[in-house]
């Protein structure tokens, strides 16, 4: 006979009660080792970002290199120039080696490209040399999104003479058209067994006009989601979205841009969002569970004078995988303009690469590790 606050209790009474306390006993005793045995979720740091694989069967990966602004303003052009024409792959082939690894690799060619002999012009309307585009083709890249604010500085003829010459070069091309027909045409990759599209759009063009509104690709958001869609319904696996946007010289993302990437990400046909125009690095996030680089940085530029940062910039490894394909992980390449008077030429520096080297002077080591730190700290915002 038990006593529980004077409450007499019966044998059989008493023998139920002890058979629930021991059922409670070992319930609790399970509870607390399935927390023991199973951790609780963590965030996942986005940088380096790698999802967890869900299958034990290899699923085909596709990796993707996408890098900045390629401005060839005067002083670059100068810089590549031989005797009675231009060079520049000298300028890219410290990069060669991290874009050519990746499955594809897409440029941002910012400037139109002039008729061969020139006139070339400079900022504030480019009219570059005509050697950029088999330059980049040298250097690995497969393609070249062309929307942005510069895209009609010479009007529709520098528009669809930029065109042509990344054709000749062999270089596939988004965000700008020659005709309502190419302007539908949505431009994809074939790796590994997969299909993936790439658009391009720009928030605008300098108050220069547009003769044939379909000629350069305008960020709108039902325009944008409309785009992929279709590029679904064509038979993409993924599909990428660049984005001409953004504050020049900020690093933060302006409300322009939080505003349209949380937009975006909500399509379920968008696979991921990378952006450029700030000429200044800028962070990568996960916003609705997708990616988002917001700005590459320069590429290739002479703005040193402008603002700090402009001679950093990256480039975004990206791999695709799964089925749905979705992004598996994001590394960072980070790069520098090196346009040291004593080198007499510009080039592009993989920072990272740069460092391995054993006869560095302790200036230049300490620029490049400035670089490295600068760099990762904003994209790991």
């Amino acid at each position: 006979m038990l006593d529980h606050g004077g409450a007499q209790l019966g044998d059989g009474e008493e023998s139920v009660l002890k058979v629930r306390w021991v059922l409670a006993a070992v319930l609790c005793a399970c509870v607390t080792a399935l927390f023991l045995i199973v951790p609780v979720q963590q965030p996942t740091p986005l940088l380096p970002f790698v999802k967890p694989s869900t299958t034990s069967e290899p699923a085909p990966k596709v990796t993707v290199a996408l890098s900045g602004d390629v401005l060839i303003h005067n002083t670059v052009a100068a810089a590549a120039r031989r005797g009675g024409s231009y060079d520049f792959r000298p300028l890219l082939a410290g990069v060669k080696r991290t874009v050519s690894d990746a499955d594809i690799a897409i440029c941002h060619l910012e400037t139109p490209i002039a008729p061969d002999g020139g006139p070339y012009e400079s900022y504030p309307l480019f009219s570059v040399p005509p050697h950029i585009a088999p330059a980049l083709k040298w250097a690995g890249y497969d393609a070249c999104t062309t929307a942005s604010n510069h895209s009609v500085d010479q009007g529709y003829d520098g528009l669809t003479r930029t065109l042509a010459a990344l054709d000749r070069a062999d270089l596939k091309h988004a965000g700008t058209a020659r005709s309502l027909k190419e302007s539908r045409h949505i431009v994809r990759f074939e790796s590994h067994g997969k299909s993936i599209a790439l658009l391009s759009y720009t928030f605008g063009t300098n108050g220069m006009p547009v003769v044939n509104p379909w000629s350069v690709n305008l960020i709108r958001a039902a325009r944008i989601k409309a785009d992929a869609a279709r590029a679904r319904a064509e038979g993409a696996d993924a599909v990428m979205v660049a984005m001409h946007w953004g504050t020049e010289y900020q690093h933060e993302p302006s409300s322009y841009q939080m505003r349209l990437a949380r937009l975006l990400t909500k399509s379920p046909d968008i696979t991921f969002i990378y952006g450029h125009h700030a000429h200044v690095v800028q962070p990568i996030r996960r916003i609705n569970g997708k990616v988002v680089i917001f700005g590459l940085g320069n590429l290739v530029a002479d703005q040193a004078a402008v603002a700090p940062g402009v001679d950093q910039g990256m480039i975004a490894r990206v791999t695709l995988g799964g089925s749905p394909m979705t992004v598996e992980s994001v590394t960072v390449t980070p790069t520098l303009i090196d346009s040291s008077a004593h080198r007499n030429s510009e080039r592009v520096i993989d920072v990272r690469r740069e460092l391995k080297r054993s006869n560095l002077d302790r200036e230049w080591r300490a620029l490049l590790r400035r670089t490295l730190r600068d760099v990762m700290a904003v994209a790991e915002r």
